[in-house]
């Protein structure tokens, strides 16, 4: 497949109706969209290259607390609901994760102006980020007319959902990175740790590294990198040489990354052999000896390239642990995951030079710079998703004849492109993305391996 391949979606000027939680209309003004595409048309033109025209503020800024939902309204006709697209949003609009929950909601609302037209509606409906909070949110929606359910956020909401949607043969693209949750009518939107690993090892495979090791922390997400480095690494014929866990509560991993250098062994060889040389007199001997100063530890670690996964302030104090106990990142090349994309990274002198997976950069500034303008801040890197699947959303809306949500238009195997560059789902649910690879520097991070433009193996 090729740039041609591209269906372009754009321009569009539209003044769409938000269904609020109270149960009111925002009404907004007309704001300029981005361009938007989809694969599958090879009659039409390539992305486009220029910035985004500017955009309005809309009049109703969602910054307010949002109440408590009202009782549901006698539901529509079956005639007026299948006249125009209701697709629900349920977020965790309440709560702990009230600001992510927000933050998303803003980004929906942005692409709802962008890509929707006039008949599009976006229901957006507080899960509170509970089972119990997701299963209310969806049973009122399906009772108002959605015809697609976006959300919820967390793993653990998407099986409560699920089963209030299924029946109603309503499908559901869920923000989560949860693979475990997808399947039967659910999709995962999220970057998945699955998704992650096999780019970064893939990628460090074809410059030439061939022997791989972890430090995970011991929690669910650990767990899923674990599995999915066991599987990646023998199928880019590779080699699995250590995985050490770390508890990712414990406020030192010192014992850790000290087992997982072998310090103590190579400490013991450097101390042998120093005996043995000092036993002789010869200058061979002596030159050796002296070349042994400075030197902790000898011999290899047995590894190539050491993945950290991990992130914030457990990534910050776990990096130089590894360089004190003479894991050498000049010579040893450190993996990280998307997580990494945070500019303390460039920080730490231990992870220059390492490389992440991540979604394309560029494809992000368009939508980064449109947040900033329309809300006054800018995006968490969260926020893509929301707009994504909501653009999503909003084109599958304008099908040729119908709305179409079907599972076959959902997972269109020539896939779509958004704010996180391309990405399609399968039958199965789960979410195949393009991403690209980065290289930590001290000024910044440098693409060292594009990401994808179609869907072709991607391993430089």
């Amino acid at each position: 497949m090729n740039k041609a391949g591209f269906l372009r979606f754009g321009r569009l000027r539209a003044a769409v109706l938000v269904a609020l939680l109270a149960g009111t209309l925002a009404a907004c003004q007309d704001m300029a969209p981005r361009d938007y595409y989809i694969f599958g048309s090879g009659s039409a033109s390539g992305p486009a290259t220029q910035a985004p025209q500017s955009v309005v503020r809309p009049s109703e800024t969602l910054e307010t607390p949002v109440p408590a939902p009202p009782p549901a309204e006698a539901p529509e006709t079956p005639a007026a609901a299948q006249a125009k697209p209701i697709v629900a949003l349920l977020l965790p609009l309440s709560g702990p994760s009230a600001a992510a929950g927000r933050a998303l909601l803003d980004s929906a609302t942005l692409a709802t102006f962008d890509i929707g037209d006039d008949s599009f509606v976006l229901v957006p409906r507080d899960t509170g980020g509970t089972a119990e909070g997701a299963t209310a949110a969806a049973s009122a929606v399906i009772e108002a007319g959605a015809r697609l359910i976006i959300g919820p956020l967390f793993a653990a909401e998407v099986p409560a959902v699920a089963a209030v949607a299924r029946p109603a043969g309503v499908n559901v693209v869920s923000l989560s990175n949860d693979r475990s949750v997808a399947g039967n009518g659910v999709f995962v939107l999220g970057l998945s740790p699955q998704t992650q690993v096999e780019r970064v090892i893939s990628f460090a495979r074809s410059r030439g590294l061939q022997r791989f090791a972890a430090l995970l922390p011991g929690n669910a997400f650990g767990m899923n990198v674990d599995e999915a480095m066991r599987r990646v690494v023998p199928a880019v014929s590779a080699q699995m040489s250590l995985v050490e866990r770390y508890d990712p509560g414990a406020g030192d991993a010192t014992p850790v990354v000290r087992r997982f250098a072998s310090f103590e062994v190579r400490r013991a060889a450097l101390l042998q052999q120093r005996r043995e040389l000092e036993t002789k007199d010869d200058e061979i001997s002596r030159q050796a000896l002296k070349r042994l100063d400075g030197i902790d530890t000898l011999g290899e670690v047995g590894f190539d390239a050491v993945l950290m996964p991990d992130f914030g302030d457990r990534l910050l104090a776990l990096a130089p642990l590894l360089p004190y106990y003479d894991i050498d990142p000049a010579r040893i090349r450190f993996l990280g995951s998307a997580l990494w994309e945070d500019p303390r990274v460039t920080r730490e002198p231990a992870l220059i030079g390492a490389w992440f997976p991540a979604p394309p950069p560029e494809a992000r500034v368009d939508f980064a710079r449109r947040f900033r303008d329309v809300y006054g801040r800018d995006p968490p890197r969260l926020a893509t998703l929301a707009y994504d699947a909501v653009a999503l959303a909003a084109i599958l809306a304008r099908g040729s004849e119908a709305p179409d949500f079907s599972l076959p238009a959902i997972a269109n195997p020539n896939g779509f492109a958004g704010a996180d560059g391309i990405f399609r789902f399968g039958t199965d649910g789960t979410v195949e993305r393009g991403l690209a690879v980065l290289e930590v520097r001290r000024d910044g991070f440098r693409t060292v391996s594009p990401a994808p433009q179609d869907f072709r193996p991607v391993t430089q």
